[in-house]
């Protein structure tokens, strides 16, 4: 049986990666990476890791350097000295003393399971 806390995978300090990230689990950054990461996991970003990428994912943990924007699902975690200079998205937010943050953020309510998508009148006729 598969532990909560445990990481799928782990790029360390000094590796650098470019391209496109997508996994189901967890996954730890303390390297540098540029270009996207989708994933309905959790991504954790450590202190020494530098991303140039737009992320979208269900959960992050964020105590290194992003660059781009990022949607989450569940939530977004900054931990000091973490920064993020681009556009957030997410029902939960949690910022920590010292962060950098530069940006916009955009919060909703968070999907309840089993909840429907409430249609507008337009997209009913649309559909007709």
């Amino acid at each position: 049986m598969k532990q909560r806390n445990q990481i799928d995978a782990f790029l360390s300090a000094g590796t650098d990666f470019e391209g496109k990230l997508s996994f189901k689990g967890s996954v730890r950054i303390d390297g540098r990476f540029k270009g996207e990461i989708l994933t309905d996991g959790t991504l954790i970003v450590g202190e020494t890791a530098s991303l140039e990428s737009n992320i979208r994912v269900s959960h992050i943990i964020i105590s290194g350097e992003i660059r781009g924007n990022i949607t989450a699902s569940d939530r977004i975690e900054i931990n000091a000295p973490g920064k993020v200079f681009g556009n957030i998205e997410t029902p939960t937010l949690l910022i920590a003393e010292g962060v950098v943050f530069e940006g916009n953020c955009s919060m909703q309510k968070a999907k309840e399971p089993g909840e429907k998508k409430v249609a507008s009148i337009k997209d009913v006729i649309k559909e007709s």
